[in-house]
């Protein structure tokens, strides 16, 4: 007994080469049914004295098997010509880079709507301004060269410069997503509601609402 135990510890690594691709023609292997069970009821028997070797040269590591698409291991096989293996990565490409094309156009269409958002939120803070030289326009405060329409002149134009649009005009047809209606007045002559007075011109940044117009209406009788 203790002969065999002396010659069991001193038995030879079994070395078994289970790599699909085979390092040295780049082809993949093709499983050998009768090889495999074979060596399978040849594992369990050795399971006790088996010990895991690396084989040195050509070991790929446990991930690049994987790596690999079906079409990679068709090509290495035989079974792909190059030319339908690059038509497949053209088409791959061609894929990522219309996928990044849309993703740089959303990216850069959010972040104009974020800039014309807080521009937006900067210039409400001389819309009140604005209205007070509308007023004095409308009361004849701001004719000639005075010193008053000269400010007014270049604070309108700062504005202009911000993006600041003005909108509403008596005449035009009552909007209510950019319109706030203050006062209706029936009138038998019109047939679709219609402005007839701007209280405060309303103001848009591109395509943000800073502020709706507030006018009078008037509405069919």
């Amino acid at each position: 007994m203790a002969k065999k135990d002396e010659s069991n510890e001193h038995e030879e690594p079994v070395i078994r080469d289970k790599r699909r691709i085979d390092p040295e023609t780049g082809k993949v292997r093709q499983p050998d049914d009768a090889a495999e069970s074979q060596g399978s009821a040849a594992e369990t028997g050795d399971l006790e004295h088996e010990q895991v070797v690396d084989t040195g040269e050509g070991y790929e590591g446990p991930d690049v098997e994987t790596s690999l698409s079906d079409v990679d291991l068709a090509f290495l096989s035989g079974q792909t010509s190059a030319e339908e293996l690059a038509a497949e990565r053209l088409a791959d490409l061609q894929r990522v880079t219309a996928e990044y094309a849309n993703y740089r156009k959303r990216t850069e269409a959010n972040r104009e709507v974020e800039r014309e958002r807080a521009v937006a939120d900067t210039a409400k803070a001389i819309l009140p301004v604005l209205d007070d030289l509308d007023r004095a326009e409308k009361h004849g405060d701001l004719e000639g060269d005075s010193p008053f329409a000269t400010i007014a002149g270049k604070l309108r134009g700062a504005a202009e410069k911000l993006g600041l649009s003005p909108f509403g005009a008596a005449g035009e047809v009552f909007d209510h997503n950019v319109h706030e209606a203050i006062f209706q007045q029936p009138s038998p002559g019109v047939t679709e509601p219609t402005i007839i007075d701007v209280v405060e011109v309303g103001y848009t940044l591109g395509s943000t609402l800073v502020r709706a117009a507030k006018v009078v209406v008037a509405v069919p009788a």
